[in-house]
């Protein structure tokens, strides 16, 4: 008899931690494929330093083959898997397809940006789940404060200094915080109009900020938030999104052109495609992270809708806490259901929070004890360093030099606004310009015509759908800044790759969570940068 064969979709927090924990129990016993769109495992909770041009991209990137051992690795999106001929359909970056036959999966797919049915949002929102979106985020906030400087219109001028982020979880908050002090930094660098500065505005319809954490932890982040100059509005969120800018749900209309989406996340749509007992779009698993019912396959991380032990009839948060020492249970569980060691029921006791406000500012609770300033922040850093498999000397040094040199603002031009579409199952991969069977039309990519809509109403949007109602404020509680991301989603049929952008099939998944598809009859629309070219259409030099 062969080797057993284990088959693990996706290399978040989960997936990257199974195939290591795997890795080292198998001894070579078993074959161990890990299926991924990137040959990276992203460190997603120092994404948004990235973003503030604190760190380089390759630092929170660490490296698939260079630190998984006896791990084979297959670069591909999973296409679906048949639970009874027990394979796995994958499209390669290049679009070629094959096939993984296994003897034990693991569905670690993670998660991808939620959608709500708000009217322009899709077209003109950005999310924040991906290497790629933190670059083009970095680019767009330097683009927009050079305009600024340039233009004679002093309304121009406050609208491209104008950056709202919807959703005041973990991802938003450390967005808008180093976001602030990104900007502000800029504005030293050139002429400004006299009196104007960077406006900020931090949105979600709870209460307070990070609603689901310890209120004194939310007070803090709140606290530092405020006294950096960022315009913290609870109790509102966004109506409307139009290319001028966004209608609040409290009446004002606010000119803009940056929409930064962090309101949450939705699982991975490739666990519904199972056709197995769900929770929220979630895959249900017993203790042992187990699918009931077919003892070969087990899931983890974000995609799977673990029991939570500790508050029975609860099921674990979507967290990367959580995601990481899942890993750990589901590669022991793979080994003992191949005949090496006892099956483990998963259990966790959180063993604090840390939110990076930039700077040195922090708020964190290690073991249950509250720090804030200068102490919070080298908790947090530690605790980075600590969790990273790898990069921690680079991360480090990166660091030290932001403390003593200034960050250098400029625009690398790698990825463009019509690359990181919100409406998309692959947030780690940027699209391409287009499609077999697509060609371009300039009309769905340049600047509106038109007169611009008038405060407190915009334009009609394109959408048919209402404005949503009650809208779920933050993103899921996380035990630590970042879930994991989506890895091993369902690809469409993949438009070809290009030498100078990066590859990959981006789907439209208009599944529950995903009520606003916000596509037209040829496919999904690019959201528009009005200051980014108009991508090439096949074929063009």
């Amino acid at each position: 008899m062969g080797r057993p064969r284990i088959v693990i979709v996706g290399a978040g927090f989960a997936g990257y931690r199974t195939a290591r924990t795997l890795s080292r129990l198998s001894r070579g016993r078993a074959d161990i494929t890990l299926l991924n769109p990137t040959d990276y495992f992203l460190y997603l909770p120092l994404l948004p330093q990235v973003a503030a041009g604190v760190l380089e991209p390759r630092r929170v990137t660490v490296s698939l083959s260079g630190t998984l051992p006896h791990v084979r690795l297959v670069l591909g999106e999973a296409g679906g898997i048949d639970l009874d001929a027990r394979t796995v359909r994958y499209t390669g970056p290049e679009g070629e397809g094959g096939t993984l036959a296994y003897d034990r999966l693991v569905l670690a797919a993670g998660s991808v940006n939620k959608l709500l049915p708000i009217p322009g949002v899709a077209e003109h929102a950005h999310g924040f789940r991906g290497l790629p979106e933190a670059l083009y985020l970095r680019d767009h906030v330097t683009r927009q404060v050079e305009l600024a400087a340039a233009t004679d219109d002093p309304a121009t001028c406050a609208a491209r200094c104008t950056f709202v982020v919807v959703g005041a979880g973990y991802t938003g908050t450390e967005v808008a915080a180093h976001g602030k002090l990104f900007s502000d930094a800029q504005v030293h660098q050139h002429p400004m109009r006299t009196g104007m500065r960077p406006r900020w505005l931090l949105l979600d319809i709870a209460d307070r900020v990070l609603p689901e954490l310890d209120e004194r932890l939310s007070r803090t982040a709140d606290r530092v938030l405020r006294d950096r100059g960022v315009e913290v509005r609870m109790g509102t969120s966004v109506k409307e999104a139009t290319h001028e800018g966004v209608l609040l749900t409290d009446g004002e209309f606010v000119d803009t052109r940056t929409v930064v989406w962090c309101v949450g996340v939705r699982p991975d749509p490739l666990a519904e495609s199972l056709g197995l007992p769900m929770e929220r779009g979630r895959l249900l698993v017993d203790p042992q992270l187990r699918v009931p019912g077919r003892p070969e396959v087990f899931a983890c991380g974000d995609a799977a809708a673990v029991p939570d032990l500790e508050e029975p009839g609860q099921y674990t948060p979507m967290t990367a806490q959580h995601a990481w020492r899942q890993g750990k249970v589901c590669a022991h569980n793979v080994a003992a259901s191949l005949g090496d060691g006892e099956p483990r029921a998963y259990r966790h006791r959180d063993l604090g929070f840390v939110v990076d406000l930039g700077g040195v500012k922090a708020a964190a609770n290690p073991l249950g004890v509250n720090l804030s300033g200068p102490a919070a922040g080298a908790v947090a850093r530690g605790y980075h360093l600590a969790a990273m498999p790898g990069n921690r000397v680079r991360v480090a040094a990166d660091w030290l030099l932001d403390a003593v040199l200034p960050r250098q603002a400029v625009q690398l031009g790698l990825v463009r606004s019509w690359s990181v579409p919100l409406d998309t199952a692959s947030p780690e991969l940027a699209r391409v310009p287009s499609g077999p069977g697509r060609e371009h039309h300039a009309d769905e990519d340049d600047e509106p015509a038109g007169p611009r809509p008038a405060p407190g109403r915009p334009a009609a949007s394109q959408s048919a759908t209402e404005p949503a109602r009650n809208q779920p404020g933050g993103e899921p509680a996380r035990n630590q800044p970042g879930g994991e991301p989506a890895k091993g989603g369902r690809p469409a049929p993949g438009p070809p790759t290009g030498p100078d952008i990066a590859p990959g099939p981006v789907k439209r998944t208009d599944t529950p969570g995903n009520e606003a598809g916000h596509a037209d009859a040829t496919g999904p629309r690019y959201p528009r940068d009005p200051d980014d070219p108009i991508p090439p259409a096949q074929g063009d030099s």
